[in-house]
């Protein structure tokens, strides 16, 4: 189970979000270089970095700061989402050392898009559906959409994409625990790998989607359970390293 701290990234400065609203945000750090260098010590093998300015709008924003991110952390596989567009974002951030882009709104707004990066990009591209009640959300988890998620995640797979992350918007942010049920169902209805994210909040959430791991959940998104002190990332690594080994 790969578990990945996440970056959200405000005005150049380190934050959490509840529920996505960015009138709702606790600043963790105003150094985002740093915090990344804190996940690396602590184990991290993946980092997600997610420009809140840029999902907003829909362009990036805070490029500059993840660009010195992916240079001082040049082995460490690093993936970005938020704003990204167009093509020629989508290359300026493979071209700073990024691994994976993640699109969302344009995804689903454009879904023809997401064919024509995977011909371009293979490898590099990650879809992100984020959902309240089945339904994907968009602009910023602002506007909802008509489509279910699992429709567009069988749509992208076709398409080639490596990975969907998957958010459930109603428990981000929120300490809630992750939505299991949901999660699963998806990763069974298709054959490429779901990235949980939203709800992480203690150990036994870890636990719970190291169990899971064989339906097709390859990893988690860690956010506000690790700047408040909930979970201890270098424990959770160890947890989920045993629990592959079990």
């Amino acid at each position: 189970m790969l578990l990945i701290p996440a970056i959200d990234l405000k005005d150049g400065q380190c934050v959490r979000l509840r529920q996505g609203r960015m009138d709702d945000s606790t600043v963790f750090s105003d150094d985002p270089v740093a915090m990344a260098g804190r996940w690396v010590e602590a184990g991290a093998r993946r980092l997600h970095l997610v420009d809140l300015n840029g999902a907003f709008a829909g362009q990036p924003v805070n490029a500059q700061v993840i660009r010195r991110i992916a240079q001082t952390f040049p082995d460490l596989p690093i993936q970005v989402g938020g704003g990204i567009r167009d093509e020629e974002t989508v290359d300026a951030y493979l071209d700073a050392g990024v691994q994976f882009v993640i699109i969302g709104t344009k995804a689903v707004q454009e879904p023809h898009f997401i064919n024509d990066l995977c011909l371009e990009y293979p490898g590099h591209v990650i879809v992100g559906l984020d959902a309240r009640e089945g339904r994907v959300a968009v602009n910023g988890w602002s506007k909802l959409s008509r489509h279910q998620v699992v429709d567009l995640a069988r749509i992208f797979e076709r398409d080639g994409v490596e990975a969907i992350v998957y958010t459930d918007i109603g428990r981000d942010g929120m300490m809630q625990g992750v939505n299991l049920e949901a999660t699963v169902r998806l990763a069974q209805a298709i054959s490429i790998p779901v990235i949980a994210s939203g709800g992480v909040s203690t150990l036994d959430d870890v636990r719970a989607l190291c169990a899971v791991e064989q339906e097709g959940v390859m990893g988690a998104i860690i956010g506000r359970a690790l700047y408040e002190g909930s979970i201890d990332f270098a424990a959770a690594q160890r947890l989920a390293d045993a629990a592959e080994h079990d």
